[in-house]
């Protein structure tokens, strides 16, 4: 299973951009920003949506060892179910963790558009 298309995303499909946005200055998530802000590196946002990508980029690659584990373990070139064991446990539990996250992400998501304003 590869996920690695996921981090291969680059801007929403269909959304060019939006009219009059080239007058407004950079946004954090509270609103516009100051001069002593915009001397901050990122906002929190790209802080949260980095992590998430390292995160799935971690979990591919725990996806793959397990994959590449079992593939030796099956061709004979290693005799060490040991670690085929642990590769595939270690894969299992990363995307477990990777699909509750994804979950909470989208019932909180799915809250936010439930609510009245």
């Amino acid at each position: 299973m590869d996920i690695a298309a996921v981090t291969g995303l680059e801007r929403v499909p269909g959304v060019n951009s939006v009219s009059g946005a080239e007058s407004v200055k950079k946004t954090s998530l509270t609103g516009t920003l100051t001069d002593k802000e915009e001397k901050a590196s990122g906002s929190l946002f790209e802080a949260f949506l980095n992590s998430a990508i390292d995160n799935i980029k971690t979990t591919n690659s725990y996806l793959s060892k397990g994959e590449d584990e079992y593939l030796k373990f099956a061709m004979g070139e290693t005799e060490n179910f040991h670690d085929l064991t642990i590769a595939l446990q270690k894969a299992s539990t990363a995307l477990q963790y990777t699909v509750a996250v994804r979950d909470r992400l989208l019932d909180a998501y799915k809250e936010l558009m439930q609510m009245q304003i």
